[in-house]
């Protein structure tokens, strides 16, 4: 079944009487090529694993992982999409469908029942409006997925690809880092979809970290400090801390951002997540006194 075929589309969305659904951010691949790469390079070539996928649409990629891994769990939101996926999916026995809002769901825990004693990743063309919440999500479930990759905004992704100092550098950057290494894989133009969204798409694979690379005492101090530090990105750090951190007065913010070895003028967006660790440290001990 070539479910990329235009034709095939449109008979699928008319036999189950389905519409796009804006709300949803529904837009399914029509190039052949791009669900084929993502499936081929969501992981290191594992094909034992187990593929947690979200937003499986019409069954595009989801086709491709069936025929490559082992397991593959897809989770979708529109409940009048499951009798076509049963359709479109119905020649594999290794596909479980859910139909579930990805945001509400214990991840770890679903992962833990489905792939009990496999490796595991997750791959999903994820909806523009949910990108950061659902990359998040994933993450702090704390599931121990080998890779992440998602196929999302082009935007989006040179921003999580950005380094300390870059333009693009934001929260979401170096709240990634922290789990682990981001690597962009492919660029898709927005002539692959049906119907074409107004921007291009990416494909990025996120490789977690067994461990992550650096040692926080508090690591919701940690999180905090990221969001103080690029909540308003034309002040200093000293003074987005000092909004963050209302409990401390910004006399103490500018002592402890000094005592870190930083100059008290310095913007958050020059800094990587090890100097958020010293700062996040030091508001720890500062917390404990």
């Amino acid at each position: 079944m070539r479910l990329t075929d235009i034709n095939t589309v449109k008979q699928i969305m008319n036999e189950y009487n389905l519409n796009f659904k804006k709300k949803f951010g529904q837009n399914f691949l029509i190039n052949a090529s791009v669900p084929e790469r993502i499936a081929d390079e969501c992981t290191d070539g594992n094909f034992e694993s187990g593929i947690l996928e979200i937003g499986p649409g019409i069954g595009t990629l989801t086709y491709e992982l069936a025929k490559r891994y082992k397991k593959v769990v897809a989770i979708e939101i529109d409940a009048t999409l499951i009798p076509a996926l049963e359709y479109t999916l119905s020649e594999f026995d290794n596909v479980k469908i859910i139909s579930a809002d990805v945001m509400k769901l214990d991840i770890k825990e679903l992962c833990e029942k489905e792939f009990e004693g496999m490796h595991f990743s997750v791959c999903a063309n994820l909806p523009y409006y949910i990108t950061t919440p659902a990359i998040m999500h994933l993450l702090e479930s704390r599931a121990k997925f080998d890779y992440i990759t998602v196929m999302i905004q082009k935007e989006v992704v040179a921003r999580l690809c950005s380094k300390p100092g870059d333009s693009d550098y934001g929260a979401i950057t170096a709240s990634v880092s922290y789990y682990g290494s981001v690597k962009k894989l492919f660029s898709v133009p927005a002539g692959c979809f049906m119907p074409m969204p107004k921007v291009d798409s990416a494909v990025m694979r996120i490789k977690l970290y067994d461990e992550p690379p650096i040692d926080v005492m508090d690591t919701k101090i940690f999180f905090r400090v990221i969001k103080g530090a690029f909540a308003q990105r034309r002040k200093t750090l000293s003074n987005s801390l000092a909004s963050e951190f209302g409990e401390f007065d910004r006399q103490t913010i500018a002592g402890i951002i000094e005592a870190s070895g930083y100059n008290v003028s310095i913007r958050g967006e020059a800094l990587g997540i090890e100097d958020y660790a010293k700062i996040a440290d030091k508001l720890h001990e500062m917390k404990k006194k």
